[in-house]
């Protein structure tokens, strides 16, 4: 009963459909799996050193690994589809099954057949022809976005007009909208009529300002241009608001319906040859008056992952959403049209947080959930991390803190495994690129040293200051391209030590030469990363069978263009 396989067959791969019991099995399989090399994906590799990392591995897989070149490694270890495979030793089976196993129980990630039928090249900007720049619109939705993200958008975009299309809805909440870019191509580009809300005043009202630019380029476009676009029902509407965790699917609606002003009369159409909105509603958030048309344009500031990082205030020129007038009384909650529910790279918990709304908001018709940032998601040991944005004000109308509420696990079924548990340096881990590390290991660039770098440089900083563990060091500029006695000087500064720290030259010589292990060791941790980020998933599609949804995941994106390429579809059907 998956229609919603038929919806993106177009633009990317679904990942094998598994039955409920099937579902079950794998995630009890990756549990195990992972408890038994948490001793791995546990680890920091800037302790290679200090905690003397590489003596942790069997004597067996020491012996096999040490003299792998970085091209070995790229093929031997992490490269799923490398063929021919040809040890220069003899590998134990523990560690052959190591890696088969990683690699048969990690969702397939390779996006087989683009649109339009070309496969994907090394990275975005290599690209013959970007897929987002689509001709009619010209430079429109380019600017202010980088191809990554363009890229993205059209890919995304299309896959929610596709859903939009099966469930015959029009209308979609796209959530931690950041600066609108995928808001405006829904709009502008599909012809939907869109609600963007965002944390983040600040981006609110860029979202709102880049939608004039919109405009007025739209109005330079010649007749038969604009005769080929679909004509949105209406403009964007930009919200800066939270989307809490605790509150309830209620709370949510009177959130939109406040925002969009929504009634039953049909919405104000916004031709595209209108410089401004002339005899419609101002854009929500936004103080409309006869200055706005003259504003100068603002330099874009990139937010790639849409994470509501931001506070819930306001800046000048937008109407924050009184979270008073939206507790619901009893018998009295509003009416609203259905609609689909996306958001592109959804930080941490807000991932989830939507797709706990998409199960319960009987509006809610389908979901498009990309997540990102799982370190930043809360657990059963970590329900506060400092990495957890907190909402600008109490919510009013909620549910009572617990595991209804953690970003994983979702799923009841997860949570009553043994060894489900996922640390915060396991989490972090999946977030890396095996495609990318892939490519700088056949390439054998002088990036891979940073790793023993900053390893040793640990080993310093411990030797003076013991309790400064893992002490945040920001990037160094082409660090890469320094003696490691010069970038120890850089460190050591940032850290509040003395630069001129006195090194033993036969120590960092020593260290210096075990690069390669670091390099091997740091392969091992990331082979582990795609098991990781399955378990999330599989724990959010398992949440949705348990919730009577099915669901599946579409390899979306190129891997080597958006490493979070795993797209989670699901739909509901009107009973």
């Amino acid at each position: 009963m998956l229609a919603e396989a038929s919806a993106a067959q177009d633009a990317g791969t679904f990942t094998p459909s598994l039955s409920p019991d099937q579902q079950r099995d794998m995630a009890e399989k990756i549990t195990a799996f992972l408890s038994q090399y948490r001793h791995l994906s546990d680890t920091y590799r800037i302790e290679f050193f200090t905690e003397d990392l590489w003596h942790t591995l069997p004597s067996s897989w020491q012996a096999a690994l040490q003299d792998l070149s970085c091209p070995q490694v790229a093929d031997l270890l992490l490269d799923v589809k490398h063929g021919d495979r040809s040890y220069p030793t003899a590998w134990p089976l523990s560690l052959l099954a190591f890696r088969a196993t990683a690699h048969a129980l990690a969702f397939p990630r390779e996006c087989r057949r683009e649109r339009g039928g070309r496969a994907g090249s090394v990275k975005p900007e290599e690209r013959q022809k970007n897929q987002s720049q689509r001709s009619l619109l010209d430079h429109i939705f380019r600017k202010h976005v980088k191809p990554k993200k363009q890229y993205e958008i059209d890919q995304l975009g299309t896959l929610v007009k596709q859903l939009c299309d099966l469930t015959d809805c029009s209308r979609v909440v796209d959530v931690g909208s950041g600066q609108g870019h995928l808001t405006r191509f829904l709009s502008f580009g599909l012809g939907l009529t869109v609600t963007a809300i965002e944390a983040d005043g600040a981006l609110v009202a860029m979202a709102s300002r880049f939608d004039e630019q919109l405009l007025l380029a739209l109005a330079k476009q010649k007749k038969n241009v604009l005769s080929q676009l679909p004509a949105p029902q209406s403009p964007p509407r930009h919200v800066a608001g939270w989307v809490n965790p605790k509150e309830s699917w209620e709370l949510f609606i009177k959130q939109l319906s406040t925002a969009e002003g929504f009634s039953e009369d049909p919405p104000t159409p916004c031709g595209p040859g209108k410089k401004r909105l002339q005899g419609s509603e101002p854009h929500q958030g936004r103080s409309h008056d006869s200055t706005d048309s003259q504003d100068s344009e603002l330099q874009p500031i990139q937010n790639e992952s849409g994470d509501q990082s931001g506070p819930g205030t306001c800046c000048p020129g937008t109407q924050p959403v009184c979270k008073e007038e939206l507790v619901p009384e009893e018998d009295n909650l509003p009416d609203h049209p259905d609609f689909i529910l996306t958001g592109l790279h959804a930080c941490g918990d807000l991932s989830a947080t939507l797709l706990r709304l998409f199960v319960s908001c009987p509006y809610v018709r389908g979901i498009t959930s990309v997540a990102c940032c799982y370190m930043k998601i809360t657990t059963e040991e970590n329900p506060d991390h400092p990495g957890l944005v907190e909402p600008p004000t109490p919510p009013t109308l909620g549910r009572e803190s617990g595991p209804s509420e953690l970003g994983y696990p979702m799923s009841s079924w997860v949570r009553g495994l043994s060894g489900h548990q996922l640390s915060y340096q396991a989490r972090e881990g999946a977030c890396h690129a095996t495609e990318d590390y892939v490519l700088r290991l056949r390439e054998e660039g002088e990036q891979l040293r940073m790793h023993c770098y900053r390893a040793m440089l640990e080993t310093f900083i411990r030797d003076k200051r013991p309790d400064l563990r893992r002490a945040g060091i920001q990037t160094i500029k082409k660090a890469h391209l320094l003696p490691f006695t010069e970038y120890a000087q850089l460190g050591l500064a940032r850290v509040s030590l003395p630069p001129e720290l006195p090194l033993d030259p036969e120590r960092v010589e020593t260290m210096l030469r075990q690069q390669g292990r670091v390099v091997v060791y740091s392969s091992l941790a990331l082979l582990l990363a795609p098991v990781v980020e399955t378990l999330v998933l599989l724990d959010r599609i398992i949440y949705l069978q348990e919730n009577g949804v099915d669901s599946q995941l579409v390899a979306l994106f190129h891997p080597n263009f958006s490493p979070r390429n795993l797209v989670l579809v699901a739909l509901k059907h009107r009973e």
